[in-house]
Parts: C-alpha cells; sequence; structure tokens
C-alpha cells in the first residue's frame, strides 16, 4: 500500500518545504508550517498523460469601444466612497479587521439597502446560524430587507445555487476563511483551501458579473490572515481601522482596481449600526483643546480627501535613565528620524527625554508631510509653548534640516480655511493658492524652533 503524500505548507506566506521546520525560510515566521495532504484533484495546473497543446488565444487592440460597467450603489455614501463610487458587478471585494469591529455590521447595512434598491442580494454565513443574523437585523432596523440569508462552508454548494443566469448582484460570504471545496483533503482555513475557495469565487464573480463582498480574518499583527496571493486574487481590500473603545471607524483602501487606493471612509458607531460621517475634520477636532503645549493641527490627505487632525506630543525627563518613545498612529521610524534631526540640526537635546506622541481620533497617518506638524508638536512641548490655536501645519522634513515641499498644497489649505483656520505653517517651495489664509513659509527646521522660542521668551517677559 502506498504511503499517502503530503506537503508542509507556510500557513503565513504560502511558501512549501519538503519537510517541517519552526520557522519559515520565506516570509521568516515562527510556528506556521503545518502538514497538508496533497492534492489528487484534477485542476487548471495539473498534468496527465492525455494532455492536449493549447490552442491559440485572440489578440485584441488596446482600444475598445465597451462602456464600464454601471456600479451597485450600497446606499452608505463613505463606503461608495472608498470603493471609488460603488460595487463594480463582476468585482471581489476583501473586507478585513479586528473582532468585532462592525465588518458584519457594516456589510448587512450594505446588503439591505441594495436589497431595497430592487437588487437580489445573497448573504452566506459560515460562522453564524441563521437566527443569529436574523437578530442583528433587527437590532439594526434591517429586518424588512428582502436579502436571501443562508449559511454554509461548501464552495461547491455555492457555486451550484449561484452559478446560473441571474443569480444574484452581490454575494456575502462570511468568512473566507470558513469556506472548504472537496477537490482538497486539507481543513478549512489552511493555506491551499483558501487559495481554492478563493478562486472558485473569484471564478463565479467573473463568469456571472457578481458582486462578491468577502470578510476576512485578521492576525494578531492586523494582516488578513492567510497568504498574501489572498489579496492579489481580488480587485478591491479594504481594512477597518481603530479601537472598539472609539467612537469611530475608519475604513481603508489600501488595494482597489477601481478607484482611487488609500482612501478613507469615517462611520461612527451607533445603536443602529455604522453611520457615515460627512465632516469628518470635524470629528477629528471636536474635543481639542486649545492652548495647550504640544498640541498641533496636521492639514493632511487621505487618498483625494484633504483631513485635519490633532497631532499631541509630551516630553518629560526619562525617569530610568533610558530615553522611552512611545507612538500611536504614526511610524515610530519617522519618529526616531525627526528626534535626530532636531538634535543634529536644531541643537535640542531628546536623547535624554521621554517622547510620547499620539494622533488624537485612533486615525493612523502614513504620509511624510506629517513631519513638521510631528516636529512642532514636539518642540512646543519641550519648550512649553503652544502655538495659535487657528494655526495648520504640514510639510516633510529632510535629514539635512530642510523642510520639504509635498503634494495637494491647495486641498489642505482649502479644507482648514472651511474650518475656520486663519494661518498655516508650510515649505517654502509650496506654490498652492493660499485661500485666504495668513502663510508663514520655512525653509529650515530650526527656524520653526526659532520662531518658538522667540514666543516662550515673550510670554515669560
Amino acid at each position: 500500500m502506498s504511503r499517502a503524500r503530503s506537503s508542509f505548507v507556510c500557513q503565513a506566506c504560502g511558501a512549501v518545504h519538503p519537510r517541517w521546520a519552526g520557522r519559515c525560510e520565506s516570509c521568516g515566521a515562527w510556528n506556521t508550517i503545518a502538514e497538508e495532504p496533497a492534492s489528487t484533484a484534477s485542476g487548471p495546473g495539473a498534468r496527465t498523460p492525455s494532455a492536449k497543446r493549447g490552442k491559440g488565444i485572440e489578440l485584441l487592440p488596446l482600444r475598445g469601444s465597451e462602456t464600464p460597467p454601471l456600479r451597485l450603489s450600497t446606499g452608505i455614501d463613505e463606503l461608495d466612497r472608498v470603493l471609488g463610487g460603488g460595487l463594480v458587478p463582476g468585482s471581489v471585494v476583501l473586507l478585513g479587521g479586528d473582532p468585532g469591529i462592525g465588518k458584519s455590521t457594516l456589510t448587512l447595512q450594505a446588503a439591505a439597502a441594495l436589497a431595497h434598491a430592487g437588487e437580489k442580494v445573497v448573504y452566506l454565513s459560515g460562522e453564524e446560524s441563521i437566527e443569529q443574523i436574523r437578530l442583528r437585523a433587527r437590532r439594526l432596523g434591517l429586518a424588512e430587507a428582502p436579502v436571501a440569508l443562508a449559511a454554509g462552508t461548501r464552495v461547491e454548494d455555492v457555486t451550484a445555487t449561484l452559478d446560473r443566469p441571474g443569480g444574484a448582484a452581490l454575494l456575502v460570504v462570511d468568512s473566507i476563511q470558513t469556506m472548504w471545496t472537496d477537490s482538497l483533503e486539507a481543513a478549512p482555513g489552511t493555506v491551499s483551501q483558501l487559495r481554492a475557495s478563493a478562486q472558485a469565487l473569484v471564478g463565479l464573480a467573473k463568469r456571472r458579473g457578481t458582486a462578491v463582498l468577502l470578510i476576512g480574518h485578521v492576525t494578531k499583527e492586523g494582516a488578513i490572515a492567510g497568504p498574501k496571493l489572498l489579496e492579489h486574487m481580488v480587485d478591491t481590500v479594504l481594512y477597518f481601522e481603530g479601537e472598539r473603545g472609539e467612537a469611530f471607524r475608519i475604513l481603508r483602501a489600501v488595494k482597489n482596481r477601481f478607484g482611487p487606493a488609500n482612501e478613507i471612509g469615517v462611520f461612527e458607531m451607533a445603536e443602529r449600526g455604522l453611520l457615515p460621517v460627512t465632516d469628518a475634520s470635524a470629528l477629528f477636532l471636536a474635543q481639542r483643546e486649545e492652548g495647550v503645549a504640544g498640541s498641533v493641527v496636521f492639514a493632511g490627505m487621505e487618498g483625494t480627501r484633504p483631513l485635519l487632525v490633532e497631532i499631541q506630543a509630551l516630553v518629560g525627563p526619562a525617569t530610568y535613565g533610558t530615553a522611552r518613545r512611545a507612538v500611536v498612529g504614526w511610524d515610530p521610524g519617522r519618529l526616531a528620524m525627526v528626534l535626530a534631526v532636531l538634535e543634529a540640526r536644531c541643537g535640542l537635546v531628546t536623547g535624554t527625554r521621554d517622547v510620547y506622541l499620539n494622533v488624537a481620533g485612533g486615525l493612523k497617518i502614513a504620509e511624510p508631510a506629517a513631519d513638521l506638524a510631528v516636529a512642532a508638536a514636539i518642540v512646543s512641548a519641550m519648550l512649553g509653548t503652544p502655538l495659535p490655536s487657528s494655526t495648520v501645519v504640514f510639510g516633510e522634513v529632510g535629514l539635512a534640516g530642510e523642510i520639504r515641499a509635498v503634494g495637494h498644497a491647495g486641498p489642505r489649505l482649502k479644507e482648514a480655511a472651511k474650518l475656520g483656520f486663519r494661518r498655516a505653517i508650510l515649505p517654502e517651495a509650496t506654490g498652492a493658492e493660499t485661500s485666504g489664509l495668513e502663510v508663514e513659509r520655512l525653509r529650515r527646521l530650526v527656524e520653526l524652533v526659532d520662531r518658538l522660542d522667540r514666543m516662550r521668551e515673550r510670554v515669560q517677559a
């Protein structure tokens, strides 16, 4: 009797190893290699002795006369914004986020809105029972929505139900990690099952024009569980950000084949579900206290949306001899760079002081334009001198202490003027219109330090 063949697959990156090991040599993750039975099914890549030679494919010109498909509006403005205008028929969207952050709530709201608009919507749950979904719908006031519910995890059952003309306009799968296929002997949630199940659902979407929304689990690092191949297979990848203790959530597009990437939508968690927030800047600045040292308003860009957010810094002597750096909502590496520039180019001693940096509201900022705002907050906290409360700041800081221009200065200043700000501190090379604001242009970071130092001297005098 021949021994059953098996392979050892990393559950983090999908790399195949000849034997088990504690650490994956491909991605460096520990204790992620699991034994999986080798697939015996015949698939697109399987070789058979009678395999025929491939046939030619039709080559078409780049220019065509096809019109883009009409998008399906979800009825939720912020979700449509992140998607680029709505769901594209035949597209596959992957939604990830921490447990309890609102993934199932948002998808059920979108499914109910599409069903009320006359579209056929199927909500497939692999984790919850039908009664649990109905209880959530009643709590959200969506019990009367004509959404078709189903509970199942076998992907062949899904394709048999919907792989027909007029099958469904939207299919919600909660979650993709629970789906499995008969063609593999591996357990649900493994790399091979995730790959095969996602491939089957992507094929269904492309054949029938069904928009598929997959809900995905995330790891403790915040990434969607499973190999990165899963994110490459889908058209759009959305992540929910924010703490469960916060009143609002951030939905960010990290990949979008039909719209701008890094676009965000802001939602407020309420008893009736997730409510879209149209004026996000006012929400992030609602609880800001004026006249506090270390508080600076940063004029940022998230996708195509200008957004004002408060950056807070607290600086104090190192308690235990070793300076501590704590960062929430920003890159710790860039904070270390800004502190080094302040010490080497501006003469401020930061190596013996604890520095705490926080982006108020739970938003995560990634753009380099926040460098100048972070530096201003740190210097303000060190000198005990608050910036004028009606001032916004943005600009990139270089290692030589220079302040570099950043893009989209016009929308940033326009958003600041709309919210009542009167002054802006920005790079000297910025050439955008000021939108009626009083502008102070800086060429080097030391100019900002000197300005705050003079303000401190005037206050003390």
